[in-house]
């Protein structure tokens, strides 16, 4: 089973890329996120890969950037109705760590934004992941007032989030917003300052 892969990015998709690995090319499956936090092809890229096998289509790579989002995107998997359509959906709105943050303050809505999921699901998903580590260091409580040794607090508001919340706020689309996000912190680097990160995006939306 296939766990990782580097090498150099030879084409990116709408839902896929294709790494050529010393010759042979794999094709994986990914999110808008991590596609949009591809380099450019010709360059070296690093994927966590998840396999997976189905009757209808043989067998699959998904692609991640980090290991925190391969364990997330099999944590949904073993939620009654989440396929990996609605896993990665979930992953492009929500990172890991902010996906913790949502599923502590059963934020129900923050999940339903992504695609594929509807109000019934996102209730489901935020109760399955309860008291589960999804990001290094991170839990979702199961319950209020669990006690710290078992729960870490949910995150503060990272550039990331508040540069996505802005241009949300401005009509741009959710998927849209992160892209352009992280092209701009690719940009500026992760200690760029918050009005600079959405100058910087709205620059890459072309606005």
């Amino acid at each position: 089973m296939i766990g990782r892969l580097r090498g150099i990015l030879a084409e990116v998709g709408e839902a896929e890329c294709l790494i050529d690995c010393g010759g042979v090319g794999y094709v994986a499956t990914c999110g808008a996120r991590t596609l949009g936090r591809l380099p450019a092809p010709g360059d070296e890229t690093l994927l966590f890969i998840q396999s997976q096998w189905s009757q209808d289509q043989g067998p699959r790579l998904y692609g991640f950037l980090s290991r925190d989002e391969r364990k997330v995107f099999n944590l949904m998997l073993t939620i009654q109705g989440v396929g990996p359509k609605a896993a990665l959906g979930v992953l492009d709105v929500l990172p890991p760590a902010e996906l913790a943050a949502a599923v502590a303050r059963e934020d129900k809505a923050a999940v339903g934004r992504a695609n594929g999921v509807g109000p019934k699901l996102a209730l489901r998903i935020v109760t399955e992941l309860k008291g589960k580590s999804l990001s290094e260091g991170v839990f979702a409580p199961t319950a209020p007032g669990v006690h710290a040794e078992t729960a870490v607090a949910p995150p503060p508001p990272s550039v990331t989030g508040e540069a996505v919340a802005a241009l949300l706020g401005l009509g741009i689309a959710e998927v849209n917003a992160r892209r352009a996000v992280d092209h701009a912190l690719i940009k500026l680097g992760e200690d760029a300052e918050l009005p600079l990160v959405i100058r910087t995006a709205l620059q890459e939306l072309g606005r």
